[in-house]
């Protein structure tokens, strides 16, 4: 029998008609009458009807679905018990049975203050459902969001730092809202004021969150005229006494004429490696099976580079003479890996071209099977801008020091370097053995040797190299050559050559080409601190203010108020070397620009050069075969920071890769927007 409560009554004040125990429906434990809830579980004594009553009045139904975004589980908790609604019903019948039993009902409140304890009770304020509670409120707000219209006379729009509200008020008399309104308690809302939670919702339903659109392109400030550039005075100021000139030395040849035992063995006599690890890579190569990798192992320190006995990356060492502190690029020779020497090479002011005279070894660097990489890194390192060359003819113990064997590859190497555009009188030839340590560091002590070679060591030849020009009275360029992690330096750290300018601690720089500001927090050299660093200077640099996202191999630091050119379209004058498939318009290759290394497409062929006058001989060739001069317009699968080679030669030089082989070098003669105008 159903029997009216009060709020405040007890459920276990009523009486009890129900006889004998009840069974739990989850753990079919038997219960006393008396027992609420399962002794073992603790489960209500009957749920169905709390969930669906099917005895409410159809009012109260009626009452409560007013605003179809309430939820079921909100009613439940919420809803008010009167008289002319039951809160909460149990019944150890089926649901909505009236029998002679009776059944046992108490509201939500008084549940609460049954079964809970004093500290654990908390007031619980009955909610009228006749207005939407804050929680529908912002569920209806964001459900209008994802179908807004554009039309929508009121809109939020959010930016980087503030959230704004805009509204059309023709049709709304209210001319703003506050955001702390949006997120405020349910007593903010007055329950019996309608019109105020029309007017709430109605601006709800109109509310957009959406950034602020941003141009794909990033907007960078308008570049000053770099003939307006007048470089600061701490710029010209002299050179650090303690920090002598720098040299950026490549070392390059063909893969196995012995690049990195001749570094290590000459940083070894230098004193750059101790006897601890030397002795340490003795030990690890003779482990191996690779003893006579123990001074190549000073460059080459990667797992991979051990494993397979070959230099797959750039290796960097310093070292003093008399009158340069010289920075080593031990670069790649294998074939698969010249990218890498690209990307390292383009940094050096002079080179040394390893050549193993060994019988055959010789022969196969020069390509006699097609597959040499001497002439290749000979090429490549002239276009680099590299004059100043120094060929060490390696290996000579395995030839008995012969002066026959020395002349031969003389003669032989020199027709190519001076078609290349070497001088003679650039070329410095050294015969020596790294293994031996002969005519490296000091004049070479094997009487087959210096009995007929009476010229300089190594290391007297590179530090007679001419010095290489500085150009400190333009803006900052600083093509990234790598990114790199450090303790030191923070978070985003990069490494590179200064090409023109000068840099100094705290400074600002622009980041390109993503056009974001930084700080300069460090700059390093050979792990020695520095205020500054000018044109030639091989540092490293510490960033701060920058997200890493934006920082890129490839990319280039400078001034802020000249920022260095961007393209995704290039005119290019090109020398095609020795192909044996002819370039065709359409054709994909990479292009390579100072660091920079973007797969690219060949547009058109503009006209065919004269290589003596330099003139066009033939405009729009169907193609282009082995040593021909040409004008080329190449289409970038992206943006890259260049410059035109007549006015900055460092970022201006482009190399083409094509099948694992370099097919063309050139210059870049016209940029950009240019370069679309000029077709």
């Amino acid at each position: 029998m159903f029997v009216p409560k009060t709020d405040n009554q007890s459920d276990l004040e009523g009486p009890h008609r129900n006889a004998g125990p009840w069974l739990c429906s989850i753990c079919s434990q038997q219960n006393d009458t008396s027992c609420m809830s399962c002794e073992v579980c603790g489960v209500l004594r009957d749920l169905s009807l709390y969930f669906n009553n099917s005895n409410e009045p159809e009012g109260g139904a009626k009452r409560r679905n007013k605003h179809s975004g309430v939820s079921v589980l909100a009613r439940s908790l919420f809803a008010p018990s009167g008289p002319k609604s039951k809160a909460v019903v149990f019944s150890d019948g089926f649901r909505g049975n009236k029998n002679a039993t009776g059944h046992m009902q108490a509201s939500l409140g008084t549940l609460h203050k049954t079964y809970m304890t004093h500290k654990q009770r908390h007031n619980i304020v009955p909610f009228k459902f006749d207005i939407p509670s804050p929680d529908d409120m912002v569920s209806t707000g964001l459900k209008s969001s994802r179908h807004l219209r554009k039309d929508i006379p009121g809109k939020m729009v959010m930016g980087d730092d503030d959230l704004v509200v805009e509204k059309d008020t023709s049709t709304d008399p209210s001319s703003s809202v506050k955001l702390d309104e949006l997120g405020g308690n349910s007593s903010t809302v007055a329950a019996n004021t309608q019109n105020e939670t029309l007017i709430l919702d109605n601006e709800l339903q109109h509310l957009s969150l959406e950034r602020k659109p941003k141009n794909s392109k990033t907007k960078i400030k308008k570049p000053v005229p770099v003939s307006q550039y007048k470089p600061e005075p701490w710029m010209l100021q002299g050179e650090d006494q303690d920090m002598p000139r720098q040299l950026n030395l490549a070392i390059v040849g063909h893969v196995d004429s012995g690049k990195s035992t001749l570094c290590g063995r000459l940083l070894h006599a230098l004193g750059r490696i101790s006897k601890k690890q030397m002795h340490k890579n003795e030990k690890e190569a003779k482990e191996k099976g690779k003893g006579s990798f123990a001074y190549a192992w000073a460059m080459d320190d990667s797992a991979d580079e051990r494993a397979r006995g070959i230099t797959m990356n750039v290796g960097v060492a310093y070292f003093d003479t008399k009158n340069y502190q010289v920075v080593m690029l031990d670069s790649p020779g294998h074939k698969d890996f010249v990218p890498n020497m690209i990307s390292g090479v383009t940094q050096a002011d002079a080179a040394v071209l390893v050549v193993d005279a060994s019988l055959g070894s010789f022969e196969s660097g020069m390509g006699v099977n097609g597959v040499g990489q001497t002439k290749e890194h000979s090429q490549l390192i002239r276009s680099f801008g590299v004059e100043n060359l120094i060929v060490a003819v390696n290996k000579m113990d395995s030839v008995e020091y012969s002066a026959e064997r020395f002349n031969y590859v003389k003669s032989q190497l020199g027709i190519f370097l001076r078609s290349c555009g070497y001088k003679e009188s650039a070329i410095t030839w050294v015969p020596l053995s790294a293994m031996e340590n002969e005519n490296l560091v000091t004049a070479a002590s094997d009487t087959r040797l210096s009995s007929w070679f009476h010229g300089t060591c190594l290391l007297e030849a590179i530090d007679s190299s001419a010095p290489p020009p500085r150009d400190v009275s333009r803006p900052l360029r600083l093509p990234i050559c790598d990114v790199i992690s450090s303790h030191v330096l923070g978070q985003v750290a990069v490494c590179g050559k200064v090409v023109c300018g000068a840099i100094g601690s705290d400074s600002k720089v622009l980041v390109m080409p993503s056009g974001e500001l930084a700080t300069v927090k460090i700059i390093e050299r050979d792990s020695s601190r520095l205020s500054l660093a000018r044109a030639g200077d091989n540092i490293a640099i510490g960033l701060q203010g920058i997200d890493p996202i934006h920082v890129m191999s490839g990319g280039v630091l400078c001034h802020p108020d000249y920022p260095v050119s961007v393209a995704s379209s290039l005119e290019l004058k090109i020398l095609v070397l020795d192909i044996t498939v002819p370039i065709l318009p359409g054709l994909q290759f990479e292009l390579h620009v100072h660091h920079a290394k973007v797969s690219a497409s060949l547009v058109r062929i503009v006209s065919l050069l004269d290589q003596k006058t330099g003139k066009a001989s033939a405009k729009k060739p169907r193609m282009l075969t082995a040593r021909q001069a040409a004008i080329i317009e190449v289409k970038l699968e992206r943006e890259v920071c260049v410059e035109e080679f007549a006015t900055l030669k460092a970022l201006g030089r482009a190399f083409l890769r094509s099948q694992g082989s370099t097919v063309a070098v050139g210059v870049v003669q016209v940029q950009g927007e240019r370069a679309e105008q000029a077709s």
